[in-house]
């Protein structure tokens, strides 16, 4: 199997001013197979990309990149600045873009020009559920991803986030069998309430979610991602273990 730490892991230290070139060093040293980027954590990106891409390549570490933006705009075009942050996931050499899907729902033209211009041989697109009911919803995530394999871009996928299912209400369970098709890749956090507000937690088996019983339906075949602040390297071992025993297991 292959894990992924997304970089709101070591959110702490970010905070602190630590750069995402120097966690590739550390991903690697805690034993995952590839670190996944967050592109406002970024300061610097003119010099940070090359070096991120650099030192994964060194490790042999996957390079995966998140994009806090949407495809589609809210007068349903195309977002412009697509075309930008594929060549910044060229510098670092990345696997999967991520970004949220947006008003695809007022999309009035041909996908597949609109998209003709990406190197999606290179890279791959996905989508994630997101917080936001625009973004965050089986329909949502379905209608735009039936509609780009039927356009030919069969190669665009879906990134099932766990956590985000408790925000926007949405049934985590039901939502993994009827998105398992078009999933490429899973983010795993949890989520509990606390004092009338929903919060991630620290540790995959502390939340709403019975995260071992939803990995039963959907595929194992694809890359795992660890997203979820931690306090220290030892619980990141700890769920790393954690994931890759009971995957193994499965």
């Amino acid at each position: 199997m292959t894990v992924i730490l997304n970089t709101w892991v070591f959110e702490q230290d970010v905070k602190r001013g630590v750069s995402q070139v120097d966690l590739v060093d550390r991903v690697a040293k805690l034993g995952a197979d590839g670190i996944e980027v967050r592109r406002e954590y970024f300061t610097d990106l003119a010099t940070e990309l090359p070096q991120v891409g650099e030192k994964a390549k060194a490790h042999g570490l996957i390079v995966n990149l998140s994009v806090p933006d949407q495809l589609f705009l809210d007068d349903g075009t195309v977002n412009p600045k697509l075309p930008g942050y594929f060549a910044e996931g060229q510098t670092m050499g990345i696997s999967k873009i991520k970004f949220n899907t947006g008003h695809f729902d007022r999309f009035t033209g041909d996908l597949a020009m609109a998209f003709a211009e990406l190197p999606l041989d290179q890279i791959e697109l996905n989508v994630e559920n997101d917080q936001t009911p625009v973004s965050g919803t089986v329909s949502a995530i379905t209608t735009f991803l039936t509609a780009a394999h039927e356009a030919g871009l069969t190669s665009l996928g879906y990134v099932y986030d766990l956590g985000n299912w408790a925000f926007t209400h949405g049934d985590a369970t039901a939502s993994a069998e009827a998105l398992a098709p078009f999933i490429h890749y899973i983010h795993l956090k949890n989520t509990a309430e606390a004092d009338g507000s929903l919060v991630t937690t620290d540790d995959l088996d502390t939340g709403l979610y019975d995260w071992r019983a939803l990995l039963k339906i959907m595929p194992s075949n694809v890359p795992f991602a660890l997203e979820f602040p931690m306090k220290s390297d030892e619980a990141i071992k700890q769920q790393l273990a954690l994931l890759r025993t009971e995957v193994g297991e499965s």
